[in-house]
């Protein structure tokens, strides 16, 4: 397992009352990677192309009269950084602007964007939402696909079996399958991950129990949300060989914060819906 000591998981922490951009600890994507099979320059020498869409939804700061205001933040980061932000570092850098004021809203995302793209190394996008208006921006919705959890399968192993994936080359389909059931650990906490994972392809049909009887495999297994995806997406494309993949984890939410890494094949951004467990 990779070591991840030097965060600040896990850890007693002090908050930060006043803005400190210094809080941002970065960890290098190639640290958890490792050797991922180099794919081309188009995708940073990956094999995938994809974002991470992160959402707080504990955002305050203070209005020039001293006014508490709040936001909902999105943060999308290209998968092609060089760094992820340690999530604690990034709940301790957002509740450092709760006792600062700020012109507007505005000033507020503009240095949001600043300091989060420089410490990851990495253009990333920011958008805050007024509370009142997020529900109409991102509705409680449902991808279009078939789940996989009711199937009659046995259970009996909890890490990672990429020998359950299986493909039926004389069948071809374009399809989205998905499941509830994925759960996986934080490296450093152990704490669990709740997660929906969304699978959209297009080549030889998978086979359904097998694809659940891999997922539910992962239920004790420990790595951050964002390696935990990838490595479903490379053990598919190892096993099932499709000529289209993507793969979009929906992790539930800790500590306001929820982040979704989406890895595919193919150049289309990720759909942003809020999944009801979210």
């Amino acid at each position: 397992m990779v070591d991840h000591s030097d965060t600040g998981l896990g850890k007693d922490t002090a908050y930060a009352d006043q803005y400190d951009a210094g809080l941002l600890f970065p960890i290098p994507r190639s640290k958890a990677r490792g050797t991922v099979e180099n794919e081309g320059a188009e995708t940073g020498g990956l094999p995938f192309l994809g974002t991470d869409l992160w959402t707080a939804f504990e955002i305050s700061w203070l209005n020039p009269q001293g006014l508490p205001q709040v936001a909902i933040g999105e943060f999308t980061f290209p998968c092609t950084s060089d760094a992820i932000i340690e999530s604690k570092s990034f709940k301790l850098y957002l509740n450092s602007f709760n006792q600062t004021q700020y012109p507007s809203m505005d000033d507020v995302q503009s240095l949001m964007q600043a300091d989060i793209s420089a410490a990851c190394g990495a253009e990333i996008e920011v958008q805050l939402y007024r509370v009142g208006d997020y529900n109409d921006i991102r509705p409680v919705a449902e991808s279009p696909g078939n789940c996989i959890d009711q199937r009659s399968v046995s259970i009996d192993t909890y890490q990672p079996d990429a020998d359950f994936l299986q493909a039926d080359s004389s069948t071809q389909v374009s399809e989205t399958v998905y499941s509830h059931l994925l759960r996986t650990n934080c490296p450093v906490t152990d704490q669990p991950d709740w997660a929906s994972i969304y699978i959209s392809y297009k080549g030889a049909q998978i086979d359904a129990d097998g694809l659940l009887r891999y997922i539910v495999s992962f239920r004790q297994y420990q790595d951050f949300h964002e390696q935990c995806v990838e490595k479903i997406f490379v053990d598919i494309m190892a096993r099932c060989q499709p000529t289209e993949l993507s793969i979009y984890g929906r992790y539930m939410r800790r500590g306001g914060l929820d982040i979704n890494p989406y890895r595919s094949t193919v150049n289309r951004s990720a759909n942003p819906f809020r999944q009801v467990r979210q």
